[in-house]
């Protein structure tokens, strides 16, 4: 598997979230929060943040300078999520975002070791 291909599937990990950015209905469908509640707000600035991470997927698939830096940020936000469902007994309706986050450690521990075994 190229690291091109890697980084794609890492950063496709991050693409929906990250469209609530412009969309922020995603929001609702995708967490179950309507726009009055006040976490909104918060999830909407949480939808930049997977922007960023996408952005730095996207980078490290064209830019080897950028791929060590990349497998930090993903693997940050993937494992700091995978730990938080585990934490709170894996709630059920948090489990399509835990197996996707569980699948996209693969090709990103693929990349990863490569970005810093070069």
């Amino acid at each position: 598997m190229s690291q091109l291909v890697c980084w794609f599937l890492v950063g496709l990990v991050h693409l929906v979230p990250a469209l609530a950015l412009f969309r922020p209905a995603l929001i609702t469908r995708l967490y179950g929060l309507r726009a009055d509640n006040p976490l909104f707000a918060l999830m909407h600035h949480r939808a930049a943040l997977f922007l960023a991470v996408l952005i730095a997927c996207l980078w490290a698939a064209f830019d080897p300078a950028g791929r060590q830096l990349a497998t930090v940020v993903a693997a940050t936000s993937m494992l700091s999520f995978l730990l938080l469902y585990l934490s709170y007994g894996r709630p059920a309706s948090l489990k399509t975002i835990a197996v996707v986050d569980l699948v996209g450690l693969l090709p990103l521990a693929w990349a990863g070791w490569h970005a810093f075994h070069r």
